[in-house]
């Protein structure tokens, strides 16, 4: 990881992705239900705000492994909501 200013933006296209993704299953579906796949977008938003928070703590004692947890975090969380997005009926 180079900087901050890259740990954001991969924060931001990966859950960007995904809410994008969600819309194409939407518009794909327009004949289903879109509870689950708006449930998905909260989580996605909530995912979101939760990881800007962390990456803007600024009481972190080890920078460089606050910085990759939170990347291995949005790799965990972002793998948990693409599965969610596989698995809409």
């Amino acid at each position: 990881m180079a900087n901050v200013r890259d740990l954001k933006k991969d924060i931001n296209f990966v859950l960007g992705d995904i809410i994008e993704a969600v819309y194409v299953w939407q518009y794909t579906n327009t004949d289903k239900d879109t509870k689950q796949s708006e449930a998905i977008i909260d989580e996605a938003i909530v995912t979101f705000d939760e990881l800007i928070t962390k990456v803007n703590d600024k009481q972190a004692e080890n920078k460089k492994a606050h910085f990759k947890a939170i990347n291995q975090e949005l790799e965990t969380k972002g793998r948990a909501l693409i599965d969610k997005i596989n698995n809409l009926s």
